[in-house]
């Protein structure tokens, strides 16, 4: 889910070509969920091979790291590793979610209802350990960094662009804000086109959120910016205090400055359920266990076509994809003896 503040957060789009050069560390499981869910039939399955193993991320992981790449980009793939305690409640909270969206597609299968299919086949994905192992296989086949975070990917990528080991993180959630990366990039891995409900197409474009900015205009630092999400509902608090939107919360952020004289207030004028301290101890208190150098490796070819001919990819467009990131690097070799000489 992640944290609710869409509404008063600045940001603006780019263009791919801005973030040429730069490495972005990508939150894995964000974006497969996203792979895992848009990448779907008609009758909203998802992608598999013939013996009904699910290949919509291992699709979606081939060819738009390939786009990535293209671009210049260079993306780092964060993993999640064991969440908080605190999480469990929403991690209930989506099961249960789950678990009632696949009773409505079964019933939309049973009545050949193909748009009701379509809207619940994507709303009870599931990320296993095999499709877990599987991306990262892939991904370190294209020579893509693959990093494990001992906990929250947000958290890791954020803190990895803290350190200067990468240059921004990339999520379509806002919490990587929270841990202060000072660039969080959305859109990233997205489909350039997106269908609306009127049938046009609409090209989606990267987005980029300064965290400077973002303190500047919305007049708070990142003390406040952590108690303004937990006001309006985190992963660790779902649904936040009861009666407060964002941009009230904002108001009660911005006046009273401080944590404890914020949640004072709060608590005073409003039921306060949960323990305040200890969500914004998860935010604030996230260390990373990474102190290597990110390495970008040459892609390994045959390993790539194992694993995607063993899933029923088509070879042919394997290939193609392949001699895009060859005649990539031959470029990029070109460039850099036209430099020397």
């Amino acid at each position: 889910m992640g944290v609710q503040i869409s509404e008063i957060i600045p940001r603006k789009e780019i263009e791919f070509s801005d973030l040429k050069g730069k490495a972005i560390a990508i939150d894995a499981y964000v974006t497969l969920y996203q792979f895992l869910t848009t990448i779907r039939q008609l009758d909203g399955t998802p992608l598999q091979d013939s013996q009904g193993n699910i290949t919509s991320h291992l699709s979606g992981l081939f060819y738009r790291n390939i786009n990535l790449l293209q671009e210049g980009i260079k993306p780092v793939y964060i993993f999640d590793g064991i969440p908080p305690e605190l999480k469990q409640e929403e991690i209930k909270k989506r099961k249960e979610a789950k678990c009632l969206a696949e009773d409505k597609y079964k019933e939309a299968c049973e009545k050949d209802d193909t748009q009701g299919m379509k809207k619940y086949g994507g709303q009870f994905v599931k990320i296993t350990d095999e499709i877990i192992e599987q991306s990262k296989e892939l991904l370190l086949a294209l020579g893509i960094p693959v990093i494990q975070a001992p906990a929250e990917g947000e958290a890791e990528a954020a803190t990895l662009a803290r350190a200067n080991k990468v240059w921004a993180a990339a999520s379509q959630d806002y919490d990587a804000l929270l841990y202060a990366t000072p660039y969080l990039i959305r859109n990233l891995t997205s489909a350039k086109r997106k269908k609306t409900s009127s049938g046009l197409y609409i090209d989606i474009k990267p987005e980029l959120i300064e965290f400077q900015t973002v303190a500047r205009e919305l007049e708070i630092d990142r003390d406040q910016l952590i108690c303004l999400a937990i006001l309006v509902g985190t992963d660790y608090n779902p649904g936040g205090v009861k009666g407060l939107g964002q941009k009230r919360a904002l108001e009660i952020v911005q006046q009273y400055k401080y944590p404890v004289e914020i949640f004072k207030y709060v608590q005073k004028k409003f039921d306060l359920i949960f323990d305040w301290q200890e969500v914004f101890k998860q935010f604030h208190e996230y260390e990373s266990s990474f102190d290597e150098e990110i390495e970008f490796k040459k892609v390994d070819e045959e390993k790539v076509k194992q694993i995607l001919l063993k899933h029923d990819f088509s070879e042919n467009r394997i290939d193609s994809g392949l001699l895009k990131l060859k005649t990539l690097n031959e470029s990029k070799k070109q460039k850099g003896l036209n430099e020397f000489f």
